[in-house]
C-alpha cells in the first residue's frame, strides 16, 4: 500500500506542501496528502491552513480521531476546505465533510492506493467537485461532461479499455423503457433486465423521450422511476464505453441529449424507487429526484475512478447535492459499496420501504 505523508495544519499553512508536482511526462506525482486535524494549532494558523487548502492542487485528506463535537470552529472550517476527512468517531448529523471509519491507517491507505493508480482521474474529480459546489445544476453538468470527455482521451482510461479488450455490443432491447400512465402519474420503468438494466444509448434515448413527455404535460403530477428485474440499474453499459466517434460529440450527447437536465427540471415531480444494485448512473440519475425510496438490501457504488474516468451521468452534480462533495469523493475513490441504512443516514436516499418495491 502507498504511504501518504501526514502533515500538521501548521505545515499546510506554511504553503510549502500544497503545490502539485509533475513528472517529465506531465503526470502527477505525490498527488495525495493527509492533514492531521488533531495536531494543535492556533486559530490563526488554522485559518491560514484553510486558505492554503482552498488553493491546493493536491488531493487533501484530513485525519482526525475526534469528531465535530470536540473540534473548534476553525478546525471544522479546515475540514470543510479539505477534499474529505476520515474520523474514527461517528460524525454529528450534518457533518458531511467527515467519513467514519474504524481504522484511519487502513482507510487512508485505501484512498492512497486509488489515487496512486489513477492520479489524473482522482485529481480531476476532486477539483471538479470543488468547482461545481456553488454552480447551477446545468453549469455543473456541462463542467462534468467536459472533464469526462478530457479523461476519455487520457492514458488511464486507455489502459482500462485495453485490459478489458474489445466486446461485441448486444442487440438493442425492443423496449428499453416502459411507460404507462395512470391518471396523473407516469410510470417509467427501465427495462433491460437481461442486462441488469445497464444504461446504454437506447435506454438513454427512451428515458429522455419519456421525461420530455412529462415535461410537456402539466397534468402529470408525478413521475415514478423504477427498474424491471432484480436490479434497478447496474450503471453504464460497459460494452459502449469508448465507442463515441469523438470526445466533443460525446459531450453534447451526455448533456443536451442526456437525462440529467430533464430529471433536474422535473425533480419536484419525480420519485425514484430503487432496488438491488445501483451502480454509477444507477444512482447518479435517481439522485436528481425529489424523493428516492430504496428496498431493503439495496446497495450503491460509484466505480468510475478505477476505469480512469469520473461519474458521467450527472453524479458529480446530483450526488453531492444529497451527501456533500466530500462523501461523494470518498465513494468514488474507494469504489465502496454503500448499504441502504448508511445511504439513508447520509441522505443519498430518503426512505427505506418496509416491503420490497414491486418489480416487473
Amino acid at each position: 500500500m502507498p504511504v501518504v505523508p501526514v502533515i500538521s495544519p501548521t505545515r499546510l499553512a506554511s504553503g510549502t506542501e500544497h503545490a502539485l508536482s509533475l513528472d517529465a511526462h506531465g503526470r502527477p506525482e505525490a498527488a495525495v496528502l493527509a492533514v492531521d486535524l488533531d495536531a494543535p494549532a492556533a486559530p490563526e494558523v488554522l485559518a491560514a491552513a484553510t486558505r492554503r487548502a482552498q488553493a491546493s492542487d493536491r488531493l487533501l485528506i484530513g485525519v482526525a480521531e475526534s469528531a465535530s463535537a470536540d473540534a473548534s470552529p476553525e478546525a471544522m472550517s479546515l475540514a470543510g476546505a479539505l477534499d474529505l476527512t476520515l474520523t474514527t468517531r461517528e460524525p454529528a448529523p450534518g457533518d458531511r465533510a467527515l467519513v467514519h471509519g474504524p481504522d484511519l491507517s487502513t482507510a487512508l491507505a485505501e484512498i492512497a492506493a486509488a489515487v496512486t493508480a489513477r492520479p489524473q482521474a482522482s485529481l480531476v474529480l476532486a477539483g471538479l467537485l470543488r468547482a461545481t459546489e456553488t454552480l447551477s445544476v446545468r453549469d455543473g453538468l456541462d463542467m462534468e461532461s467536459l472533464a469526462y470527455s478530457t479523461l476519455l482521451g487520457g492514458a488511464e482510461f486507455r489502459r482500462w479499455l485495453a485490459a478489458r479488450g474489445q466486446r461485441r455490443q448486444p442487440p438493442p432491447a425492443p423496449d428499453p423503457v416502459l411507460v404507462a400512465r395512470d391518471r396523473d402519474v407516469l410510470q417509467v420503468t427501465l427495462n433491460r433486465p437481461e442486462r441488469r438494466n445497464a444504461y446504454d444509448r437506447h435506454m438513454r434515448d427512451a428515458l429522455v423521450e419519456a421525461l420530455t413527455l412529462a415535461a410537456l404535460d402539466d397534468t402529470l403530477t408525478r413521475v415514478v422511476l423504477t427498474g424491471a428485474g432484480p436490479v434497478f440499474c447496474s450503471g453504464g453499459d460497459l460494452d459502449e464505453f469508448g465507442t463515441a466517434p469523438d470526445a466533443v460529440t460525446a459531450h453534447f450527447l451526455r448533456t443536451r441529449a442526456g437525462a440529467g437536465r430533464l430529471l433536474h427540471d422535473l425533480r419536484d415531480r419525480v420519485e425514484a424507487r430503487v432496488h438491488g444494485t445501483c451502480v454509477g448512473s444507477g444512482i447518479e440519475l435517481p439522485a436528481f429526484a425529489a424523493t428516492v425510496r430504496a428496498a431493503p438490501g439495496t446497495t450503491f457504488r460509484l466505480p468510475e475512478i478505477a476505469m480512469g474516468l469520473i461519474p458521467g451521468a450527472g453524479g458529480t452534480v446530483s450526488v453531492p447535492r444529497r451527501i456533500g462533495r466530500w462523501r461523494t469523493l470518498h465513494l468514488a475513490l474507494t469504489g465502496r459499496v454503500l448499504d441502504a441504512p448508511t445511504a439513508l443516514s447520509w441522505g443519498l436516499i430518503d426512505a427505506l420501504e418496509e416491503k420490497p418495491v414491486a418489480r416487473a
